[in-house]
């Protein structure tokens, strides 16, 4: 049964060893671990060297694994589909735990450092010289930034859907390998967009306040 699942149909089953490819050797060896039935996994960078088919057959049979796995990875589409909290290490010793997949963790961290980047420029306004008494209108928005604003708002939504779209197609494990690097790259610059967009749409709306 764990050779059918894990891509060996029956004809292969009577292969020696010695007549698999890498690939095929790497599959067999998550074979021989997992028919012992353990309750608890460790996994070292277990996407590494793993082709997408025998990819997708572990991430598939670890979302119904009814065990404790234990995965220490840098792909984070790999995180996203089987884990339900992080532990980070933060440096100094410092090893936070975080509820959630990976996408969350990043969504959590871009929040906290949007407040961190907004509250440093709250205080280097404070600390500028600026008139005791200032005219009302002066804190209003001009044509050109409610405009800037609006303008925000619609590519920032587009973003989102792009990025929705990028991370489903990712997660789906039916790209080619030139697919997902392009994909990643192009996953990548829209975080860094959105990153820049919400800060300018927040500067703006504290301005309009």
């Amino acid at each position: 049964q764990f050779l059918n699942y894990f891509l060996f149909p029956p004809p292969m089953q009577q292969q020696f060893a010695s007549k698999l490819s890498g690939g095929e050797l790497r599959r067999l060896y998550l074979v021989t671990i997992l028919m012992q039935n353990p309750n608890f996994l460790i996994l070292d960078e277990p996407t590494n060297n793993l082709d997408i088919m025998t990819l997708q057959v572990l991430e598939n049979y670890l979302g119904s694994f009814p065990g404790c796995v234990l995965a220490v990875s840098h792909d984070r589409f790999f995180l996203d589909k089987i884990s339900d909290h992080l532990f980070v290490f933060k440096g100094n010793g410092v090893i936070k735990d975080y509820p959630g997949n990976y996408s969350d963790y990043y969504d959590f961290r871009r929040e906290e450092e949007r407040k961190e980047k907004l509250a440093a420029r709250k205080t280097e306004v404070k600390k500028e010289d600026v008139p005791a008494i200032r005219n009302d209108y002066s804190a209003r928005l001009t044509y050109k930034e409610k405009r800037e604003k609006e303008m925000l708002e619609k590519e920032l939504s587009e973003l989102q859907a792009e990025k929705t779209e990028k991370e489903d197609a990712l997660n789906s494990g039916q790209l080619s390998t030139e697919a997902l690097t392009a994909y990643s790259k192009r996953l990548s610059e829209i975080y860094q967009l959105i990153d820049e967009k919400e800060m300018r749409w927040l500067e703006l709306s504290e301005k309009s306040e």
